[in-house]
């Protein structure tokens, strides 16, 4: 009888979701034409119901498990949480009607100034106002700028960006900015196109000439506009991508290396900017030198020639002056002037001058550590603005950063040397519309690194339909970079790459990855960083167990991802990232990992329980992230390092002690705390992860010892509460948000 009761209720709730499933489809569909093609924005309420669907829908999933699973006696509660599911579904069947519509009417920018140098130079100047006075002319449509790398191009345009957005009275309603880089085809760049100016997404779409289509009546639809593409590489039809120039409508600015595209491309007007005259060029390397900076005499004299030799390429001039500040010693002076002599010797053209400027400021960096950083950058795609904090993970990961420091210690020292590689102007500080830090290489430097770096085979985001033939694994590949490639399906069967020295592999973001063969990672001994992160990856191979190596195994987000081989062999391993798998249970051997430091295991599909014993094991652990996974606190106390921590608590009798003892030694902290156990939370969903210290409770009666350092906290399921004093202490003088969930649902 009851399990016909809650055979009952599941089935109402399969019937609501493929109602609300049903509602989801029409509502996206309806978003996708009116955002596209009217720049008007869903409404915030609209985004967090799709949100709360996809929420019970995952929900339903969990209850289904666990109801398979469980016992008669246990069946009653389940039968509570169909009921209180089905009414919450029902109730975002009601509120998906949003009968006032499902978007807003928003104030579209003109765009956002980038970073950029101060222009040098009164050739600069001209060629800044007359692309200006161009912009004001009706029947000039389209302004091609080119010259060699390094000449200064980029950052001309970029001026030209910033000042049409100052200007109150510019007659452009928009300015746009898109790279084109290297790697150009169609498809890409009107995904291109779709994100930056229309901030779409076209990725689902394939027909490029109905992709044009609605491109180019979008774009009209943004009345006078500016687009600018920097760095085009060769010719291509604009009408092609959806691109149409027009007067009252969009106006164009290319740049690019050869006077043949702006040819081809059909420029109206074209400039070309030149090498700096000698005298700027020693102005600029004064000036990267340091403010008001006076060189003796003799040194000075030297300076100039080494200016001299960086043949007028702003790029080059900066690495240089800038890989010479605070150099006082005459003898470094002169010998870089002779490493530039020597190198200068024998060049082929001007464009291969600005290489030896570019390497010889790499050689100065005379740190090993430095040098691995910058060339790490180069692993990415063309063009990449990379996160500052998950190239850091990489360096931990790598080993550049010693590993036996606080986590603390590990971030502020990757930090620096980033610093240090942007004030010598080898990598470009740039910033994402959060005010969030980024960095990103120039490509001339990513280009000289990959000269450097013949034991580095990168191919990433080039759209490849499959891996690199065997022949191109060379036995003595040091790094291999395939990431950002959406178009590989599978690795073929007996695919097996001979890479005996090969210690790293980043294969994340490749969406319809299914399938990687055992025999791809036998002959990779060496492997230390594997990362398959953002794969569609149903099964690991039993071969990665035997990766003894590995230092940092990285999975997160790989959505279909439901078994891992057992990791017991992998004790060098110290970061595991599960973060949004499928996974059912733990790994086997997990207790094996003794060097863990970090340990992630957020967004999983399931709530798993860490068997008991696995964290004493793990006593190196600095971070422990895993989200609703519930462990015990006498066993997370037992960590004496540990400096981040998100996760559900148990053993709910020590929680006290533990809140206002161990959590004194926490740097970040995001605690659920379950009395009732139904996992039915009110509290906790308010996590959001704003705050560095956030504490969640559901239920209980006793008065709670939260951190006194909490910054926001999250309480529900309490009866009676007529004071917040009633059940926290009182003494939170850090605390920024607090929401209280009186009685049974809140």
């Amino acid at each position: 009888m009851l399990g016909s009761s809650i055979d009952e209720k599941m089935q109402t709730l399969k019937s609501k979701l493929e109602r609300l499933s049903c509602r989801v489809a029409d509502i996206n569909d309806e978003l996708e034409q009116a955002e596209f093609r009217s720049g008007k924005k869903r409404k915030r309420e609209v985004e967090n119901w799709l949100g709360n669907v996809e929420k019970k829908r995952n929900e339903l999933l969990s209850l289904e498990q666990d109801v398979q699973q469980s016992s008669v006696l246990s069946l009653l509660s389940m039968g509570k949480r169909a009921d209180n599911m089905i009414r919450e579904m029902e109730e975002l069947v009601e509120q998906g009607q949003f009968s006032e519509g499902l978007l807003l009417d928003v104030h579209e920018t003109k765009g956002e100034p980038l970073l950029t140098t101060k222009l040098i130079g009164e050739a600069f100047q001209n060629n800044l106002q007359k692309i200006l006075d161009c912009l004001k002319k009706d029947e000039l449509l389209s302004i091609g700028i080119y010259g060699m790398g390094g000449a200064g191009k980029t950052t001309l345009v970029t001026h030209v960006h910033n000042i049409l957005l100052e200007k109150s009275n510019s007659t452009f309603d928009h300015v746009y900015w898109v790279t084109v880089s290297h790697d150009f085809s169609i498809h890409k760049f009107q995904d291109k196109i779709a994100e930056t100016v229309l901030k779409r997404d076209l990725s689902n779409k394939y027909d490029e000439r109905k992709r044009a289509a609605e491109l180019s009546q979008a774009l009209l639809q943004r009345k006078k506009c500016v687009l600018i593409l920097d760095d085009v590489w060769k010719h291509f039809r604009l009408e092609e991508v959806g691109i149409c120039v027009r007067v009252n409508g969009c106006k164009l600015i290319l740049t690019t290396r050869s006077l043949d595209v702006c040819r081809r491309m059909g420029c109206h007007e074209i400039i070309k900017v030149k090498p700096l005259p000698e005298r700027e060029t020693w102005e600029l390397f004064k000036e990267t030198l340091g403010h008001g900076l006076a060189l003796p005499a003799d040194i000075e004299k030297i300076a100039m020639s080494v200016a001299k030799r960086c043949a007028g390429l702003p790029l080059g001039t900066v690495a240089m002056a800038g890989s010479m500040r605070g150099v006082n010693d005459i003898c470094e002076w002169k010998n870089v002037l002779e490493e530039l002599e020597e190198s200068a010797s024998g060049q082929r053209d001007m464009e291969d001058e600005v290489f030896p400027l570019l390497k010889l400021s790499y050689d100065r960096l005379k740190d090993a550590r430095l040098q691995d950083c910058f060339l790490y950058c180069a692993l990415y795609p063309e063009d990449r603005k990379i996160k500052r904090d998950e190239l850091i993970i990489y360096f931990i990961a790598e080993g550049l950063i010693d590993r036996r420091k606080s986590m603390q210690a590990k971030l502020y020292m990757g930090h620096t040397l980033l610093n240090k590689l942007e004030r010598a102007c080898l990598l470009e500080s740039c910033k994402n519309y959060e005010g969030k830090r980024y960095i990103k290489m120039h490509d001339l430097m990513r280009e000289m690194a990959l000269r450097v770096s013949p034991r580095f085979m990168v191919k990433a985001g080039l759209q490849l339909r499959k891996i690199p033939d065997e022949p191109e694994w060379k036995e003595d590949l040091d790094k291999v970079s395939l990431m950002d490639n959406y178009y590989i399906r599978e690795i073929p069967e007996g695919t097996s790459p001979r890479c005996p020295n090969l210690s790293t592999l980043l294969f994340q973001v490749n969406n319809i990855l299914r399938w990687i063969p055992y025999s791809f990672f036998v002959h990779m001994p060496a492997l230390r960083v594997l990362d398959l992160s953002w794969t569609g990856i149903r099964d690991l191979p039993e071969s990665i167990s035997e990766l003894e190596s590995l230092t940092a195994l990285f999975l997160q987000y790989c959505s279909k991802l439901k078994y891992v081989p057992p990791l017991g062999k992998l004790r060098a391993l110290q970061m595991l990232n599960l973060s949004g798998t499928r996974i059912k249970e733990v790994p086997q051997g997990m207790e094996m990992l003794v060097n863990l430091n970090c340990l992630y295991m957020e967004d999983m599909g399931k709530k798993l329980m860490l068997p008991s014993g696995i964290l004493p094991r793990l006593s190196h652990l600095q971070v422990l992230s895993i989200g609703k996974t519930k462990i015990g606190v006498e066993e997370v106390e037992e960590l004496k390092l540990l400096e981040e921590l998100t996760c559900e608590l148990y053993e709910l009798c020590d929680l006290n002690p533990f809140l206002s003892q161990y959590c004194k030694q926490l740097r970040i902290y995001h605690l659920m705390v379950d009395y009732y156990g139904d996992h039915h939370y009110s509290a906790s969903e308010d996590f959001d992860y704003s705050y560095d210290k956030e504490v969640s409770i559901e239920g209980g009666e006793d008065r709670v010892l939260v951190p006194h350092d909490v910054q926001k906290l999250a309480i529900g399921r309490r009866h009676d509460v007529n004071s917040l004093c009633d059940i926290v202490s009182p003494s939170l003088n850090k605390l920024k948000e607090c929401k209280i969930y009186i009685g049974a649902m809140g």
